[in-house]
């Protein structure tokens, strides 16, 4: 089940709506979110439910064993670092044990049976957030959860099971033991939730298309350059579409979820793209991985290839994206030895160039396939045919959608909402006026308008992909 999904909109999340709001109680409340969510993540995948349950109590127990321990105890060293390698190993036979073998395989002319494992839904963030968890409870940064059914609700959580954001556990915390649930936080809710589901039905699903009928099989540059133009919309407006019905549904249950995305393709360069895109991942890494290896204080080379090798192949379980991970290193790596250069390039230049650097990227991380990904790279850059006229009509009729994903990827959009709902908010400082009603009435127009054409897409089509499912 997605969120993108009809069986979820109109089936499972009203339900869980009606009970969650019926029932007393924080207890309760807690109570019903469990029991969705587990219901939520064995829909597609029953047996994997037990992994779920089994990785939160295991990560409970060592969080409680972790506390109880001195500060920096070898003890407490010692459970730490047990937790952290029994998450790490959990995630590696599910996500890694098929390339492992299959690798061996091809470089050692050996005929080992290939696993094939299905990768548990959201095993990623998960296993992330539970990392994230002993790690602070080490750290002295976060104490100690007693109650399981609450660390099993932090962990289980389905609004941001399957795609993130990773939230850390100290920024809920609160939260699970004291929330707010207020017409203000529902109404925004609804509207970030509809405005993600708009953004992967409408915009993700559709660029995805064109991108695959233009890369399908590469044949001219310019069409090869649409196509990878048209991939980075579909992840972008797939993954931040995702995260803002995550934040969306959090906001409606009382949960103030941390935001992912920030304007990425507006930045200047691959460093600022990075503080932009999939933050929840970055600071992870930062944080738990870079800063303890030494950061920028000692053996930054090694760390920065660590913490991007890692990056790649949180990815997917392929080279590719070992490989994607590799091409930001060095690019980052180049950024921080000539910033004094780059900072005289005028800002249009440079993010110009970033945004050139991106498409490669994206075609790195397209193709898992690595003959295809030299044939694309070799089109791109001018192997081929420059234009045809069979790519030329699939561009002029993805153009109009071209330029609508465009704009949303600019300040454009937010600038206006912000601008109507700042107005709205003037007019209505002491008692509500009809500005303020009529920004009410016109952004439920807005959400209705955005269900209603998200509803009619899904009915009428069966593409709708969810490209971090293998994550």
């Amino acid at each position: 089940m997605v969120f993108s999904s009809l069986i979820f909109l109109y089936v499972f999340f009203p339900l869980c709506l009606l009970a969650y709001f019926l029932v007393p109680g924080l207890k309760g409340k807690n109570g019903v979110l469990i029991a969705a969510s587990l219901v939520f993540y064995a829909w597609g995948e029953p047996l994997y439910v037990f992994l779920l349950v089994a990785v939160a109590a295991a990560n409970y127990g060592f969080g409680r064993l972790i506390g109880r321990l001195a500060v920096g105890s070898r003890e407490r060293k010692a459970a730490l670092v047990c937790a952290v390698v029994l998450d790490v190993a959990v995630l590696c036979a599910f996500k890694y044990t098929g390339l492992l073998v299959q690798t061996a395989n091809d470089l050692l002319h050996l005929a080992l049976p290939v696993p094939q494992i299905a990768l548990p839904l959201g095993v990623s963030f998960y296993i992330f957030q539970s990392i994230s968890y002993v790690a602070d409870v080490y750290r002295d940064e976060v104490s100690p959860q007693k109650s399981f059914w609450r660390f099993l609700l932090y962990v289980s959580l389905f609004p941001q099971l399957i795609a993130g954001p990773i939230v850390r556990y100290r920024d809920i915390a609160a939260q699970l033991e004291k929330r707010e649930i207020s017409v203000e936080g529902i109404f925004y809710g609804a509207m970030r939730m509809c405005i993600g589901l708009g953004k992967k039905v409408l915009l993700a699903n559709y660029a995805g298309k064109v991108a695959d009928q233009l890369l399908a099989s590469v044949g001219t540059v310019s069409g090869t350059w649409f196509g990878m133009v048209m991939f980075a919309f579909e992840i972008y407006f797939d993954f931040s579409g995702y995260s803002d019905m995550a934040i969306g549904m959090g906001h409606i249950f009382g949960f103030k979820y941390p935001e992912n995305f920030d304007l990425p393709y507006t930045a200047g360069s691959i460093t600022d793209f990075w503080r932009r895109w999939h933050i929840s991942l970055g600071t992870f890494f930062r944080d738990y991985v870079y800063i303890p290896l030494g950061g920028n204080r000692r053996h930054q080379l090694l760390n920065l290839l660590i913490v991007w090798s890692l990056t790649g192949l949180w990815h997917g379980a392929s080279w590719n994206f070992l490989l994607w991970g590799l091409y930001f290193f060095v690019l980052l790596y180049a950024e921080k030895k000539s910033r004094r250069v780059l900072g005289k390039i005028p800002a249009v230049i440079r993010r110009i160039f970033t945004l050139f650097l991106l498409l490669v990227g994206w075609t790195v991380f397209y193709y898992t396939d690595f003959g295809q990904m030299v044939n694309a790279l070799r089109v791109m850059f001018g192997g081929a045919a420059a234009y045809s006229g069979e790519v030329g009509v699939v561009m002029l009729n993805a153009l109009p959608l071209f330029i609508v994903c465009a704009v949303g990827c600019t300040p454009l959009p937010r600038l206006f909402g912000l601008m109507l709902g700042g107005i709205a908010s003037r007019e209505g400082e002491t008692e509500p006026t009809w500005c303020a009603y009529a920004y009410r009435i016109g952004v439920f127009v807005f959400d209705a308008a955005l269900l209603f054409a998200s509803t009619v897409s899904l009915i009428g089509s069966t593409y709708n992909p969810f490209l971090y499912f293998r994550f």
